[in-house]
């Protein structure tokens, strides 16, 4: 055969797939389905190594599937909104449509070029009116439920990309896209409620038993349900109250001073009592220039006395100093903490700091408040009629007093904040409401949805947001009265686009409704999800809560949209992720020239785990190549007959090898363990060339080459295809069963198990196949013997010691 051009054969076959619309999906009541899918990707113009590893491993999923006889659901389509299409339009003088389209273009070519095995006629865009006429309809409907409203908040300012960001879009103290510096500002925003889900979001994890633990663990933390108390405390010689929330009512005794973040609005409200007003606005403004981060990660706890105002212990009745500290924020509790000294470290430090009494109410005989706070149980003292009580039982107790007294309940309090959405650009979808001074806030009829992004716009990367400077966007009616009004001119957050998108591709093409739930109930939820973990707290949290927005209003059955999910890790150049920002990227054109998609997908599977990081290097990229040119060069050895004597025993090895791969194959593919399966198969190749200077019957060789193609079709598709054809095949390999293995062939008559003593290992024995490791009760050592328990029956296996356990000599074996 000639030589592997794998530039003309691929080309060959994707243009083949395409015209044949062979990966297109449709339900199937007698199918089981499977949807596969990667996580939306941004259109930033070019691929890079970490994207193809992420869709090769999805493409695997999908064409395994596929082979398995399962009805595949394997869509595409792009995250177009966003800041740098904005960006670029304001450097380069280019609309961010024509920016964006021209990406998608680009990618679109690559994707293609790698033979991913997407049903394009399913493609979407979060930028075309189409999609974005549903979420803003979606919105809607939150409204109309009450979890979508309209408040003044102190939020997360980033000054580079000139807008909004919400909590979880700042990591240490800055903008998770631009990594500038956030601010503080009081501003008027739009939120969805996603807090109303909190506990649900919580339970849900329940049934996510395909998910990574660790991505389980950070929702959790992120989430952080705590159990507790909301405890009054009222400001002396007024009838204001200061509301605080507390896990430790036990320790409510002890409180000897209490702290507000520097934000709390009781410092306003009481501006006029506080004597140091002036002082505490300077250390106002400086916290303000502080990230959340920076304030709480901190060693040196700072903070200012609000003089002339007191607040009243409502256990105690004692007057006790407000102060305000950066350590704490507003976006946890209540913005104010109740202080006790005694048995939290870093109120401890406070107090002694500021020379503010400690009263411990926690004893124990390892207590000395002394020298450091007591921070574990005890009995409570100085606690009045709880004296003597548990600290452990005290919780409920003293709760139940609380209430009694009328001064504080039991509640739960989460760290989750609710989702704020608004963001002062353009290139997002418009929030679809209208101000009217006589009616208030309006929502758009459904009628008149979508609300339509201006092309009037100016974009100067200056100011308030292009969409401010469109007269004709701004400028409408009321539709309720009829009145002059104007139009919201703030836009969603991109990570609202992306929280359903999962959903549009079960009907991607509806222009009556968002999707057709019967459509969408079919394939929903998703078997396999794949993306990076970095989206924990953020995407795969929105996804969740809005899946069961859907759910809950009824168009939508299941309360999880993803089964499992794969987080892969990334590919990084010189130890930092690839990324065009950065400058540091390695293109798929850099290499399928050279080698073809198909040496490149096989490359970044075999390299690594797909869990784990990869450091690109090319220097595995010839061993692939080289793998791949074998198995197209035994295609002329299988179909000749060789002149050597045929050899059964090296026959029944060979098929016992292929079947032992099938089995290992396909486990390993199921598991995504991809670099084994592959591994798998080239020890198979291995096998197939040894056989063939040892064989002339045709059939067994041809049987495994067969075998190998079949394998090797979700990793190499093109390469599969080439050969499925030449060996006479009219149908694409890519439509082709899944081989089946044969047990009977793999069975082996006897299996080694490990003998271990005091954990290491001296020696393995031999005991019949069809008994497993497990039941192996326990294997002991006495006088120079192993005794082997098996299945109730004692084997005696007597060794010999020369200052070491050397040899394990079977005697008899009796099951």
């Amino acid at each position: 055969m000639a030589e592997y051009n794998h530039l003309e054969i691929e080309k060959k076959w994707q243009k083949i797939w395409t015209e044949n619309k062979v990966f297109e999906s449709k339900e199937s009541s007698s199918k089981e389905k499977y949807y596969c899918l990667e996580m939306l990707p941004y259109p930033s113009g070019n691929l890079h190594m970490g994207h193809v590893r992420n869709y090769s491993i999805g493409d695997v999923c999908a064409r395994f599937h596929r082979m398995k006889g399962e009805n595949v659901l394997y869509p595409i389509g792009w995250d177009a909104f966003g800041l740098p299409a904005e960006n670029a339009a304001i450097k380069n003088n280019v609309h961010p449509v024509k920016w964006t389209k021209q990406n998608i273009s680009r990618m679109k070519e690559q994707l293609k070029s790698l033979g991913i095995s997407y049903d394009w006629s399913r493609e979407i865009a979060t930028c075309d009116p189409e999609y974005y006429k549903w979420t803003q309809w979606l919105f809607i409907k939150m409204w109309e439920k009450g979890l979508v409203f309209r408040k003044s908040a102190n939020v997360n300012w980033c000054p580079s990309c000139q807008t909004v960001l919400a909590n979880e879009q700042v990591s240490n103290g800055v903008c998770w896209r631009c990594e500038s510096h956030t601010e503080h500002r009081e501003l008027e925003q739009w939120f969805i409620k996603i807090t109303a889900y909190a506990d649900e979001l919580l339970e849900g994890h329940k049934q996510l038993t395909g998910w990574p633990e660790q991505v389980l663990s950070m929702q959790k933390n992120w989430i952080g349900k705590s159990c507790g108390a909301e405890i009054c405390f009222t400001i002396s010689g007024t009838d204001k109250k200061l509301k605080i929330f507390t896990t430790r009512p036990d320790t409510i005794f002890g409180v000897t001073f209490t702290v507000v973040a520097p934000e709390h609005e009781i410092i306003s409200k009481m501006k006029p009592k506080i004597l140091n007003y002036d002082k505490v606005a300077e250390y106002i403004l400086a916290s303000s220039r502080k990230s959340n981060i920076e304030r709480s990660a901190s060693k040196e706890k700072t903070g200012i006395r609000l003089e002339g105002i007191n607040a009243i212990n409502p256990a105690t009745g004692k007057e006790i100093p407000i102060f305000t500290a950066d350590y704490v924020l507003t976006g946890y509790g209540t913005g104010a903490i109740m202080a006790v000294p005694a048995h939290d470290q870093r109120d401890w430090e406070f107090a002694k700091k500021y020379n503010i009494p400690i009263v411990e109410v926690i004893k124990s005989n390892n207590s000395n408040i002394t020298e450091h706070a007591y921070e574990n149980e005890g009995e409570l003292i100085n606690s009045g009629q709880f004296n003597g009580i548990k600290s452990t039982e005290a919780f409920d107790t003293v709760i139940q007093w609380v209430q009694k007294q009328g001064f504080g309940k039991r509640t739960i309090n989460f760290k989750l904040k609710d989702w704020l959405i608004s963001r002062q650009r353009y290139w997002g979808t418009p929030i679809p409401f209208i101000h009217c001074d006589k009616c208030g806030i309006v929502a758009v009829p459904e009628k008149n949805l979508p609300v339509s992004l201006p092309e009037d716009v100016k974009f100067t990367g200056q100011g308030e947001s292009p969409l401010k400077t469109s007269k004709t966007f701004v400028n409408v009616k009321c539709p309720k009265c009829g009145m002059d009004a104007k139009r919201e001119t703030d836009t969603m957050d991109t990570f609202v686009d992306s929280s359903w998108y999962y959903a549009r591709y079960c009907d991607a093409h509806n222009i009556d409704f968002a999707f057709d739930s019967s459509k969408l109930n079919y394939w929903m939820p998703v078997n396999q999800y794949i993306g990076g973990i970095e989206h924990a707290c953020m995407h795969l949290i929105y996804a969740r809560f809005w899946y069961k927005f859907m759910r809950d209003l009824g168009i939508a059955k299941h309360d999880e949209p993803f089964t499992n999910l794969l987080t892969q890790g990334m590919v990084t150049l010189g130890g930092s992720a690839m990324s065009k920002s950065k400058g540091n990227i390695v293109s798929p054109d850099e290499i399928i020239p050279k080698y073809g998609a198909d040496t490149l997908r096989l490359f970044i599977l075999f390299a690594a785990p797909v869990e784990k990081q990869i450091d690109w290097s090319s220097d595995g990229i010839e061993g692939c190549w080289r793998f791949i040119n074998r198995i197209w060069r035994l295609f002329d050895v299988v179909s000749t007959k060789s002149v050597e004597v045929a050899c059964q025993k090296n026959k029944d090895e060979l098929l016992k090898l292929m079947h032992k791969t099938i089995k290992k194959v396909t486990c390993d593919v199921e598991k995504l363990q991809l670099n084994t399966a592959i591994s798998s198969v080239m020890e198979l190749v291995s096998g197939l060339y040894a056989y063939k200077y040892h064989s002339n019957d045709e059939g067994v060789s041809l049987e495994v080459y067969k075998t190998v193609i079949l394998l090797m079709v979700p990793f190499t598709p093109h390469l599969c295809e080439e050969i499925w054809e030449k060996l006479g095949y009219k149908e694409c390999v890519s439509t082709y069963t899944w081989p089946v293995f044969d047990e009977n062939m793999i069975k082996e008559s006897f299996i080694e198990l490990p003998v271990q003593i005091n954990g290491k290992l001296k020696g393995k024995v031999l005991v019949p196949a069809d008994i497993q490791e497990t039941e192996v009760k326990n294997i002991v050592t006495a006088n120079n013997k192993i005794m082997v328990h098996l299945k109730g029956k004692q084997i005696t296996k007597f060794i010999y010691i020369k200052n070491k356990i050397v040899t394990i000599v079977i005697k008899d074996l009796h099951i």
